[in-house]
């Protein structure tokens, strides 16, 4: 039942990786990106339970939290065109009863 299941897992890595090459706009590539990494994780996590290591739940868990930490930051620069401290936009609801200025 393992065996099938990681079979199932690199068959959704490549659908992931198809619409990552494939992908119409920027945030689709994105998402199939995480897609693809987050199917990375639970691949590696399979492995080390049907080879009895443990260890590599570790591995996954890290390499779960780059993941979270990659795809913030790719989408913090796809919003703003740099790393640095972006911009806060905030837009201040007006008094709808306020004469327009």
């Amino acid at each position: 039942m393992l065996i099938v299941s990681l079979f199932a897992i690199v068959a959704t890595m490549l659908l992931a990786l198809a619409r990552a090459l494939l992908g119409p706009t920027v945030f689709d590539r994105i998402l199939a990106a995480n897609t693809f990494s987050t199917k990375t994780v639970l691949l590696i996590a399979v492995l080390g339970f049907i080879t009895n290591r443990p260890d590599f739940l570790d591995l996954a868990l890290a390499y779960a939290l780059i993941n979270f930490v990659g795809a913030v930051a790719v989408l913090k620069f796809v919003r703003y065109g740099n790393f640095a401290q972006a911009e806060i936009e905030l837009e201040i609801p007006r008094d709808p009863h306020e004469a327009p200025a």
